[in-house]
């Protein structure tokens, strides 16, 4: 049998997100490239509020103020992927579900985990198997508990982002279904209200969602390149 490579649903909207960023992004860095450092103007606007949220208030704020730019462009990519992403899973019938599935999750997790540990310095990886000043008996015990904290870090970040935009998901469905299970118009006249009022919740998840994965990255990037302190 020929193997099935279709695009789903899901691989769909991946790429839909990935183009709308860079659409986006490219637009904003046209316009600051032409007109230099001004007042924004247009989509740019919008934007920089945005950008500089995530330089100063998630980057600065937890990786140390000499390397923190490097990491900046990594980050901002991840908290705009996922904050489209939940953007356009509340579109009834247009998009799917990317942040509500898991194997997205994990891959965002995994590449998380990856620039973590390839820019953790030496004394990074000497708290994990050697923490100074601690009895060296002490660390049959600390020792593997650190090295099981280094994987625990991706693993809550993929089923944090997972569990909670698919729990909204199921309760603005399960609210939806009561209409058809008890197929009462009074019922329905019910539902609407507290479906648009979990619509709106779900709006604003979809920002603190994507402000939590990239302030956690940030904060794990951060430990990982902190200076010995003596």
């Amino acid at each position: 049998k020929p193997l099935d490579l279709s695009m789903t649903k899901n691989v769909v909207s991946l790429l839909f997100g990935a183009i709308f960023i860079l659409l986006i992004m490219g637009s904003v860095a046209k316009f600051y490239k032409k007109n230099g450092a001004v007042a924004p103007k247009g989509i740019a606007k919008f934007m920089e509020p945005l950008i500089v949220f995530v330089r100063d208030d998630i980057a600065k704020a937890n990786i140390d103020e000499h390397k923190y730019k490097k990491y900046v462009p990594f980050l901002l990519t991840i908290f705009f992927f996922i904050l489209v992403s939940n953007l356009t899973g509340l579109i009834p019938l247009v998009q799917a579900n990317v942040t509500g599935n898991i194997a997205v999750t994990l891959v965002l997790a995994i590449i998380a985990f990856i620039v973590t540990n390839v820019n953790g310095r030496s004394t990074y990886w000497t708290h994990i198997f050697a923490m100074p000043g601690v009895p060296k008996w002490m660390l049959i015990i600390l020792t593997p508990v650190e090295i099981v904290g280094v994987f625990m870090k991706p693993f809550s970040l993929m089923v944090r982002l997972f569990a909670n935009i698919t729990a909204g998901h199921i309760i603005l469905l399960s609210l939806v279904s009561l209409i058809f299970i008890f197929e009462n118009a009074a019922l329905g006249l019910a539902v609407v209200p507290f479906s648009l009022f979990m619509n709106v919740i779900e709006l604003i998840v979809a920002f603190i969602q994507a402000f939590i994965f990239t302030m956690l990255v940030s904060t794990y990037i951060g430990a990982a390149v902190e200076e010995h302190h003596h």
